[in-house]
């Protein structure tokens, strides 16, 4: 072993960590194989908001500033199990921690939540006070429909955005098992909660390229508002909508039932590096292929890429 693997080896607990990448890679593009949008966005995430409203969510008139915010928690609710959100899980990852009594744990877990939500509300407020200013002349306004063979300009907002969000993803996973330098290791010794700042950012800056289609109608909505405070509360509701499911699920599955998990993870000290470094890297991988790759096989820009026709 080379003295920078032995180094790694020591921070990390990890003495070989590329079949962790390997697999976690494997598992991030099997998953943009079987993934379907059209059955998550329609059949799961007008269903839940449309119930939400006690209305049919799609097309619904937004006719007023409360109307507008019922429809983005609601709509941000319903889209829970987007493909975006497979990021809240690796986000969640590194709450996890060393076995503690109840209450301790309940800290624990949420001081960390508490400071992710504070990374996303501060990218999807921003992004929706510039959307409520001057979105009528941006890109994810349009709803032209590009010819085969073309990209409209909506989608090349949404790869660049998740293409920059995948592959940083990727980079914090590789970080986390020890293969390359940790982007965040000088902030977070200033900050220790830098980290989970990030990866709110990270999560809240998939609104920036969001074609979930009830998004699209919140979007357009706050964009001829003309009101940026409208838009920036807005879109901090649908991000808040977005991940209060899985943050409820998991501070239950931490706090209430994550004795042995803990007393496992703190067993080998890699155990939890690998679940983060291998969550990051599924999520990472996952986002670049699907929303840069295998949109370039939708528009028939490249000849294939393997998909499960639904």
């Amino acid at each position: 072993m080379t003295l920078t693997r032995q180094r790694s080896a020591e921070r990390t607990g990890i003495s070989r960590p590329w079949p962790a990448v390997l697999v976690s890679a494997l598992i991030g593009f099997l998953l943009t194989v079987v993934w379907s949008a059209e059955f998550v966005d329609s059949v799961i995430g007008e269903n839940v908001a449309g119930a939400l409203l006690g209305r049919e969510a799609e097309g619904a008139v937004l006719d007023g500033v409360l109307p507008g915010i019922a429809f983005a928690f609601a709509s941000g609710l319903g889209g829970t199990f987007t493909a975006c959100n497979i990021a809240v899980l690796g986000a969640l990852c590194p709450i996890v921690g060393a076995p503690r009594p109840l209450s301790a744990r309940l800290v624990t877990v949420l001081k960390p939540l508490g400071w992710l939500t504070v990374g996303m509300l501060t990218v999807s407020g921003l992004y929706g006070a510039v959307v409520g200013l001057v979105g009528t002349a941006m890109p994810q306004f349009s709803t032209a429909v590009p010819a085969p063979g073309e990209l409209s300009a909506r989608s090349v907002q949404s790869m660049v955005a998740f293409g920059l969000i995948g592959l940083a993803f990727i980079w914090l996973g590789l970080a986390a098992l020890g293969i390359v330098p940790d982007p965040l290791a000088a902030l977070s010794r200033r900050f220790p909660n830098a980290p989970m700042v990030v990866m709110g950012a990270l999560i809240g800056g998939f609104l920036i390229g969001r074609p979930y289609g009830l998004f699209r109608q919140l979007f357009r909505d706050a964009a001829e508002s003309g009101n940026p405070l409208y838009g920036a509360l807005a879109f901090m509701l649908q991000s808040v909508g977005n991940i209060v499911i899985l943050s409820v699920l998991f501070v239950l599955l931490a706090v209430v039932m994550g004795t042995r998990v803990q007393l496992w993870l703190a067993a080998h000290p890699g155990r939890l590096a690998l679940i983060t470094g291998g969550a990051f890297i599924v999520v990472g991988v996952f986002t670049f292929l699907y929303w840069d790759v295998r949109v370039l096989a939708r528009r028939e820009i490249i000849p294939w890429y393997p998909m499960i026709p639904w």
